[in-house]
C-alpha cells in the first residue's frame, strides 16, 4: 500500500487528516504542495484541481476532502477495519 496525502501549509482539514492517519498508525507520506511546486503539479495532475487535502492510496484519488471521507475511503479499501 501506498498512501499520499497532499497538504497546504495553515490548512486545517490538512492537520485533521494528518492527525487522524497519525492517531490510527497508518503509514503515509505528507507532501506539502504549498513550498514545492513539483508536488503541487503532481497533485493537480492526478486530482484535476489544486484543493487540499487530497489523498492518493495507489492511484486511486480522494480529492479536497475531509476526515470522515478520508475515514470511510479507507475502510472501503480495507486499510481501515
Amino acid at each position: 500500500m501506498n498512501l499520499v496525502v497532499y497538504t497546504k501549509l495553515g490548512c486545517p482539514w490538512c492537520r485533521a487528516v494528518v492527525d487522524f492517519l497519525n492517531e490510527k498508525k497508518v503509514l503515509f507520506e505528507e507532501r506539502e504542495v504549498r513550498g514545492n511546486k513539483e508536488w503541487l503539479d503532481e497533485m493537480v495532475a492526478k486530482s484535476g484541481q489544486e484543493k487540499a487535502p487530497t489523498v492518493d492510496l495507489d492511484g486511486e484519488i480522494l480529492a479536497d476532502t475531509d476526515v470522515e471521507a478520508v475515514e470511510r475511503f479507507l475502510k472501503e479499501k480495507g486499510v481501515l477495519q
